[in-house]
């Protein structure tokens, strides 16, 4: 989950634990109650366009054939054209429906002007086209057209969508909905938005949210846990969306929790403020491109589930509007590894490209079941808060795994419902050498521990080998870092007492003491004329990277090097090419800078004598420690705990 955290000093945080008070009061009038049924459930929008000008109306329908005219909710064909649903937004994830929703069927409504055919189409697990249902109309105006599919064919995989066509009329179509017969009882959602010196986004969020009202008639809440310094009530239209959201919309000042502290929040607000476990809190980040109908989607899949689980939505990169970012993922817990695709998962891929190898269109045909969602948008039940508590007050990073996984470990399974879409910026546009990292590792480590076999021969030979790498690479800021990570591992739960605020500030303070932290304008590199930095270029991945690996070990040792100084571009900044430089000029992943790592063999040999020791104890004391943090685990996440965080 990408971070909301940033530093705040003592006075700050004081100040905004007194305001967190204050604030907090207004929730007191927001009581979470089911809802009774109203015959149909909507269960998804039949939309033609996007919520911004940067993402393209094919990911919402296709123009296949002759003109047409594509709006927000309506679409106008001329004569002689085809209009295609089968895109990203326009499909409906039947699959999963049928898998995990007591739903037998759904129907399309439209309300539609004009001549021309409406068609429901299906796909298999192999992306097979079939046509379930048709409806041809005649000079109609403003007639409601309904057309009923069963969802009975797609256990393995598959979705539907709704195409139209046009011979020699005009037929203009709109107010799509897709419908399931509704629930007895509908759940009540609050919408939790972690933010933290993001005013502007969290406002057009806001804002989003405010024009999608009428739709959005599972949303009884809006939570805002704000922990900045910058803060959104200070925007000019920050009354406006207040007004109009009413006394939907709660807004909270509360000290930096990190990520963790902020979406815990609405969870915290949730469960003091209801009379029914039937409800639902739906996470949402702050920065995020938000499409609206995400909030419909999700909501409707947890009203129709045969029993409480965990409902994400898909992240699509935001620089890359058309990219999906993975279709589901799981992690490798023992050896530390996130956001792996599960088989069959589209991963980095184009929505509006084919696959290279099979030459069909991108389109997740197959059903997948995750491991986790990201916390950019997720649906969690109240259900599973009373079953296994909140979350662990990692500050931020690998909190969503966590979740997760003590979740299943309980009954309660995460999945990830394609079409349910927010933009958020590309991951691997942001450098792995940062502060976050700390959290990433500890927090990883700790997870292993509560939810894994925590084979410590297995992980500390990942361990080790990641501290090879970076010595090699001369990240020497990021070898402190995996070692105080495992050094704070060690300490036990105590080491999550404060949530993470003073860990935050400590690793800040320790990175700032390696030079190669720190990004420079690509002309204004210290002590390095901007015409002395040439691009030195990566061989090959090695064919027998051991024997590569000892080699470098060897040269490093003796310091000898085969390049005095180079530049390197991102992609190719790998362990073996960057240990061939005394100075290397590292192009930042951000493509904002660049790094500067020096060669330093005083600090080598330190950080490589530190990492070993660190390594060496938790082979030791890694179980011992295992077992404290699982016996603290029904501590650290209790309504309790968090209370004492929020300082209430």
């Amino acid at each position: 989950m990408p971070g909301k955290a940033a530093p705040a000093t003592a006075p700050e945080q004081a100040k905004n634990g007194k305001a967190a008070a204050s604030k907090a009061t207004s929730t007191e009038k927001a009581l979470f109650s089911e809802h009774a049924g109203t015959g149909r459930l909507l269960a998804q929008r039949g939309l033609f366009s996007g919520p911004s000008e940067v993402v393209s109306k094919d990911l919402y329908s296709e123009v296949v054939e002759g003109v047409a005219t594509r709006e927000r909710e309506s679409v106008s064909l001329e004569p002689s054209a085809r209009v295609c649903g089968n895109t990203y937004f326009g499909r409906f994830p039947a699959s999963y429906w049928q898998r995990w929703t007591t739903a037998k069927s759904v129907s399309v409504e439209a309300d539609v002007t004009g001549s021309g055919q409406l068609a429901v189409r299906a796909s298999d697990m192999e992306g097979e086209p079939r046509t379930v249902a048709v409806r041809n109309v005649t000079d109609v105006k403003d007639e409601h057209v309904v057309l009923a599919a069963p969802l009975d064919k797609f256990l393995d995989g598959g979705a539907l969508w709704l195409d139209l066509e046009t011979e020699g009329g005009q037929l203009t179509v709109s107010n799509v909905r897709w419908t399931v017969d509704s629930p007895e009882r509908i759940r009540p959602t609050a919408v939790t938005i972690c933010t933290m010196n993001r005013a502007d986004d969290c406002l057009s969020n806001l804002y989003a949210l405010a024009d999608s009202l009428p739709a959005l008639d599972t949303l009884d809440a809006i939570y805002v846990a704000d922990q900045g310094t910058d803060t959104v009530d200070s925007r000019e239209g920050f009354a406006e969306v207040a007004r109009r959201l009413g006394d939907k919309l709660h807004y909270i000042k509360q000290p930096n929790l990190g990520g963790a502290g902020g979406f815990t929040r609405g969870l915290y607000e949730v469960a003091g403020n209801t009379e029914t476990e039937h409800a639902n809190v739906l996470f949402m980040d702050d920065d995020v491109l938000l499409e609206p109908d995400l909030i419909i989607r999700l909501t409707a899949f947890s009203n129709r589930a045969a029993s409480p689980m965990i409902v994400g939505g898909q992240m699509l990169n935001l620089l890359h509007p058309n990219q999906l970012h993975v279709g589901a993922e799981y992690a490798r817990l023992n050896t530390l590894e996130p956001g792996q695709p599960v088989p069959h998962s589209l991963s980095t891929a184009d929505l509006l490209d084919v696959d290279p190898e099979t030459g069909r269109p991108n389109r997740q045909e197959r059903r997948l079941d995750a491991g986790y969602n990201g916390w950019w948008s997720c649906l969690i039940p109240y259900e599973v808060v009373k079953a296994i508590g909140y979350p662990m007050p990692f500050f931020f990073q690998w909190d969503d795994a966590e979740y997760s996984y003590r979740a299943r470990a309980h009954g309660f399974p995460t999945v990830t419902l394609p079409g349910a879409g927010v933009w958020h910026a590309d991951f691997h546009w942001k450098d792995w050498d940062e502060w976050h990292r700390y959290f990433n590792l500890r927090n990883s480590i700790i997870t292993a521990a509560l939810h894994s076999p925590f084979d410590l021969n297995l992980l500390s030979r990942v361990l080790l080998a990641q501290l090879v790498r970076y010595l090699l690479g001369m990240q020497y800021g990021l070898s402190a870092t995996l070692i105080t990570a495992v050094e704070d591992f060690l300490k036990g739960p105590e080491v999550l007492h404060d949530g993470g605020v003073a860990a935050m500030k400590r690793i800040r303070e320790i990175r700032a003491q390696y030079p190669e932290t720190k990004r420079y304008a690509p002309t204004e590199v210290p002590g390095i004329a901007s015409n002395d930095i040439g691009i030195i270029n990566t061989a090959p991945r090695p064919s027998m990277q051991r024997l590569v690996l000892l080699k470098r070990i060897i040269y490093r040792l003796l310091g000898k090097h085969r390049f005095e100084l180079g530049a390197i571009p991102s992609d190719e900044a790998h362990w073996w090419h960057v240990s061939q430089f005394e100075t290397a000029i590292v192009t930042d992943a951000s493509q904002e800078g660049v790094r500067v790592r020096r060669y330093d063999r005083q600090r080598m040999f330190e950080l490589a004598k530190r990492g070993v020791q660190v390594i060496s104890r938790l082979r030791k004391e890694g179980k011992l420690v295992q077992e404290e943090y699982k016996r603290a685990m029904p501590q650290l996440t209790s309504r309790e705990n968090w209370k004492r965080l929020y300082q209430l």
